[in-house]
């Protein structure tokens, strides 16, 4: 057997697995900000015509995945596996979108990384030949995710500046094994850091040192530097996470400043939306990865991109009692080829 292990936390993929289809889904608020041309459909009606914000968000997937599935002018029984998850206790926004799929299926958390993560899943596995069509699906609502980590939105709370504004979106990718340029090259898998930080409105600062520990990794397995890259975009710690990364990335040697960005700085005008350190939630970094991201690959304007995802692991019974927030980042190299 072939060892596609590399360094310390790195897998390089022999056989391309290229992404076949993607789709980018957003709410009103999305569909006002910079990126609203990249996305595939977006909805002013912020409940999707659902009586609850929970199957709002499921809604958002099974618009996702069923667009990514159109484009690829397949048929739900040619997909052999899915991964997907969201923020929502037991991931119930996922399973109860997927539930009249029959999709073979494949429940994921990890908080806002889980794109890169339900990514790297997908890519492994098409990889490896235990699958010939798999997708990389998840999402965030706003709604659904205020309810379950902080206040209900009629309490009306007061929102600290370090706080981000969870994506009301979904992002689907569907991987083959050959018919698209877009190739996934590698991949790093983040370990946990946890530097004490219990401030679940500062998730920026709680997530940005895994997003510093898996790029440091990813350079040194791979032999590489930021340099190598078109675009590196983390997702999402907002601006204060960014500001984070690019000063003590600098200190460490390498420098983000030409090329680095973060999908929670980009989704939204930070300006004029009233969204204070920006955007966050596993529809933002999903959302921009398979809307604006894809669309720059797919155009030749970037050829080279790292897309790091990063996840907050709380809980609502961890913040109450008193738990710091532990971070996690994946990232992905995807490439333009031909």
């Amino acid at each position: 057997m072939k060892l596609l292990h590399k360094g310390k936390q790195t897998i390089v993929f022999d056989e391309s697995p290229a992404i076949l289809s993607s789709a980018a889904i957003g709410g009103k608020k999305e569909s006002e900000g910079p990126l609203a041309d990249y996305f595939d459909y977006t909805s002013k009606d912020t409940s999707f015509s659902q009586t609850s914000w929970e199957k709002s968000e499921s809604k958002l997937q099974e618009l996702a995945l069923d667009t990514a599935k159109r484009k690829l002018d397949v048929k739900y029984a040619d997909i052999d596996v899915l991964f997907a998850g969201d923020l929502l206790n037991q991931c119930i926004g996922s399973s109860f979108a997927l539930r009249d799929t029959n999709i073979p299926f494949l429940g994921l958390y990890g908080a806002c990384s889980t794109m890169a993560e339900s990514l790297i899943m997908a890519s492994a596995a098409v990889n490896a030949g235990y699958v010939r069509l798999a997708a990389a699906l998840t999402s965030s609502h706003f709604a659904s995710a205020e309810r379950q980590y902080r206040f209900p939105l009629g309490y009306g709370g007061q929102r600290t500046p370090t706080a981000q504004w969870t994506v009301t979106g979904a992002g689907c990718c569907i991987v083959g094994t050959e018919g698209s340029d877009i190739h996934v090259k590698a991949a790093t898998i983040g370990h946990i850091e946890d530097l004490g930080i219990k401030d679940a409105n500062n998730m920026g600062a709680a997530m940005a040192p895994a997003a510093i520990s898996t790029l440091e990794t990813h350079f040194s397995d791979l032999g590489c530097s930021p340099t190598d890259y078109d675009l590196i975009v983390t997702g999402d710690l907002g601006s204060l996470g960014k500001k984070i990364v690019i000063e003590q990335l600098a200190k460490d040697g390498y420098d983000l400043s030409e090329n680095y960005n973060d999908c929670g700085c980009m989704i939204f005008d930070l300006k004029e939306q009233d969204v204070h350190a920006g955007g966050s939630g596993c529809g933002c970094g999903a959302s921009v990865l398979c809307g604006y991201l894809m669309r720059q690959l797919q155009t030749g304007k970037i050829n080279k991109l790292l897309f790091c995802a990063t996840g907050a692991l709380l809980s609502p019974i961890s913040t109450w009692q008193g738990e710091s927030i532990p971070g996690i980042c994946h990232a992905v190299t995807i490439c333009k080829e031909g």
